[in-house]
């Protein structure tokens, strides 16, 4: 009845031992400390990123097919030009309009439906396609830059930040062992509140690492549609473009000094 009665008491008098991890981290040394603050650090910038770009491109993508549709609807580049304000978030906007503008720069010179100008020769009209094509494909590059902007940090949090929680768990249990042997006692009760402290710069690095390379993965093939998508409409402008130059337009379609093209 002894045992029976003892057993009880013991594992009373034994402390129970929970994973709390501010508790964990409150008691690791500095150099623990620190590897979970530069994680910290690492995981807020990853989150902000990843929002940020989740908005951008959702944004981005649905105003995108709204003014598709609507160039879809009207085939004048004035009109497309005046539909290509009311979606600023789209990345086709921005090539739309630079396009316009050097379109109507080179009507303004005297190439395509402009009053009272010569029929533009073919070496003119393609002297202009070539300067538009130019135009369009470098605003095309510049707004194709910005879709995976930021996402490099994500590629770099979720490669490093496991590496920097195996730095702190190696140093932790380095110092783990060298109190051992300062202590003299090898005991599983002496060994494993230090490896545990140490373990928790491990579980940090893959709590940042994680979502990030759950998040970079999905917001790239996200920017990866949408730059199809620019690369698509960059020749469907041009050709339309050519064809608004090598179309007759009457005098009564230059309203007030502006070209309806």
């Amino acid at each position: 009845m002894a045992p029976a009665t003892f057993a009880p008491l013991a594992a009373a008098a034994t402390p129970a031992i929970h994973a709390d991890p501010l508790r964990l981290i409150a008691e690791s040394g500095w150099v623990a400390q620190g590897v979970i603050l530069a994680l910290l650090v690492f995981s807020i910038l990853s989150w902000a990123v990843m929002l940020e770009r989740w908005k951008y491109l959702r944004r981005a993508e649905s105003e995108s097919k709204r003014l598709v549709a609507d160039l879809q609807e009207d085939k004048r580049l004035s009109e497309m030009y005046d539909r290509a304000a009311r979606h600023t978030a789209s990345p086709l906007a921005p090539i739309l309009q630079a396009g316009f503008r050097e379109l109507i720069a080179a009507v303004n010179e005297g190439v395509g439906p402009a009053r009272g100008a010569p029929p533009a020769t073919e070496e003119q009209k393609q002297r202009v396609m070539n300067r538009l094509r130019r135009r369009v494909e470098d605003a095309a590059g510049a707004q194709a830059d910005m879709l995976d902007r930021n996402l490099g940090l994500l590629a770099t949090t979720g490669s490093v930040a496991p590496f920097i929680g195996l730095f702190g768990t190696v140093w932790g249990i380095m110092d783990a062992f060298q109190g051992i042997g300062l202590s003299g006692s090898a005991s599983l009760a002496a060994v494993a509140p230090g490896i545990s402290e140490a373990l928790v710069t491990t579980a940090a690095g893959l709590a940042a690492a994680i979502p990030a390379v759950v998040g970079y993965n999905l917001l790239l093939a996200r920017a990866r549609r949408l730059g199809a998508r620019i690369d698509r409409f960059v020749p469907q402008f041009l050709s339309q473009a050519e064809a608004q130059l090598d179309a007759p337009r009457p005098a009564a379609t230059v309203e007030a000094g502006k070209f309806r093209l």
